[in-house]
Order: structure tokens, then C-alpha cells, then sequence
């Protein structure tokens, strides 16, 4: 079974086409599956709308990125789990490149992402340059990610450590239980952080990234890029 888990915090006007887009892309590969939602102290219609949708929803109060992931992960069934963020469109063929990965062996994978809406110029001129990085460096960003329960299980999940960029240390992880893949299929994911984030802190952030890794993540109060007010939803 594929179990694809959602974490969300206040995701009422994106988690629709989420749950349709990835309903429409498990049916199409036709295996059975289950969507959990995990409600992450939402105060808008989050939970409404995954259970509308189908989704099983679980709430939890962690307001943390990697807490609120391995709390789905604890609730799901399945053999091969998918993390996917509430403001990501999968499809078809990034869901079945996936699962056929992982039935051949893989411990882990994930997709790289094109933006939605208008971006900043910075972004759409550096865009290609980070996709070709994530393929080289066989890395990818965490907006859709998944691996065996067997490999989930060996390394403990995410961890819990972090308050954003918990891929990092979690895809490092998977790679050592085995083969990572990074399939030719992309996903769509929001642009909004980057319609958010100005370049100069953008920046900072990944100069952050660079000369910290994860650790310069480890306080809430350091990851206001992912935990502030969102000005620009969409």
C-alpha cells in the first residue's frame, strides 16, 4: 500500500488540488492507498477539507515540520511512504517513477520541483542551474519525498531536532541504507516562500544553509521563512 502523508498548518485554499492531484495520480497507477492529513494546529477549514476530500486526518500540536511528518508516518499503513507538502501537485508519472524505484530496491527518493505562479527574476534565471545541482548531487528538496517503512524505520524518521530543512539530514540518512533516486518526473510545488522571501534574504538563508547545514535551523525563532505569517498565500 502507499501511504501518502501530508503535514499542514493553515492549508485551506492549496490542500485541495493537493489531495485531488495526488487521489488522481495513485489511481492511475493502481495501487491501493491511503492519504493522511496531519493537522498541525491549523485555525482555518485544513481539516474540513481533507476529510471532504477523503483523507484521514490527524491532529497534532507540534507547529514543527519534522514532528508533525513522522506523527503521519506512525499512522500510516502502508509499506512505501510518500511525504508531500500541502502546497505540492503530484502526478502520475512522478507516483509511479516512485513506486517503481523502490519495488526494484531503493531505500529513498524523491522529485524535483518547477514553481507555480510569477517568481521572482532571480529564481527564474537560477532555476535550471539548481535542478541540473539536485541531479548531479542526486539531492532534491522535501516538498515530495518517500521510501520503504523498512528504511523509515531503520533511521529513525526525521529529526526532530529541526525546524526546516529536515530533508537534509534525512536524505543523508536514507542514502546510507541504500540506493536514493531522484526520477526524471517533476512535481509542482508553490512559489509563495519565494514571492515572500526577499532576495537578500533569501540570501542569508542559504549562506545560513551552507555554513551551518541543518543545525542553523535547530530553534523555531531561526526558521522565520517557514513559521512566519504568510503574506501571499497563494
Amino acid at each position: 500500500m502507499l501511504s501518502f502523508i501530508i503535514p499542514a498548518h493553515n492549508e485551506e485554499q492549496l490542500l485541495g488540488p493537493t489531495l485531488r492531484a495526488l487521489a488522481a495520480s495513485a489511481r492511475g497507477v493502481g495501487e491501493p492507498f491511503e492519504v493522511i492529513v496531519v493537522d498541525d494546529a491549523s485555525t482555518d477549514q485544513t481539516a474540513a477539507i481533507a476529510l471532504e476530500l477523503g483523507a484521514r486526518v490527524v491532529h497534532v500540536q507540534n507547529r514543527q515540520i519534522a514532528a508533525t511528518r513522522n506523527a503521519g508516518a506512525r499512522e500510516a499503513s502502508g509499506d512505501l511512504l510518500f511525504f508531500v507538502d500541502a502546497d505540492t501537485l503530484a502526478n502520475e508519472d512522478a507516483v509511479r517513477a516512485a513506486v517503481e524505484a523502490l519495488r526494484e530496491g531503493a531505500a529513498g527518493g524523491g522529485c524535483v520541483f518547477d514553481f507555480d505562479g510569477e517568481l521572482p527574476l532571480w529564481l527564474r534565471a537560477a532555476h535550471p542551474a539548481l535542478i541540473a545541482l539536485f541531479r548531479l548531487l542526486n539531492v532534491t528538496g522535501g516538498c515530495f519525498l518517500f521510501c520503504t517503512r523498512e528504511a523509515f524505520d531503520a533511521i529513525g524518521g526525521f529529526c526532530e531536532r529541526y525546524f526546516a530543512v529536515e530533508d537534509r539530514p534525512f536524505i543523508a540518512a536514507l542514502k546510507r541504507q541504500g540506493r536514493f533516486v531522484v526520477p526524471r518526473a517533476r512535481v509542482k510545488t508553490s512559489g509563495r516562500k519565494a514571492r515572500e522571501v526577499p532576495f537578500w534574504r533569501a540570501m542569508w538563508l542559504i549562506a545560513r544553509m551552507a555554513a551551518g547545514g541543518p543545525e542553523s535551523f535547530s530553534r523555531r525563532e531561526a526558521s522565520e521563512a517557514w513559521y512566519g505569517s504568510r503574506r501571499d498565500r497563494p
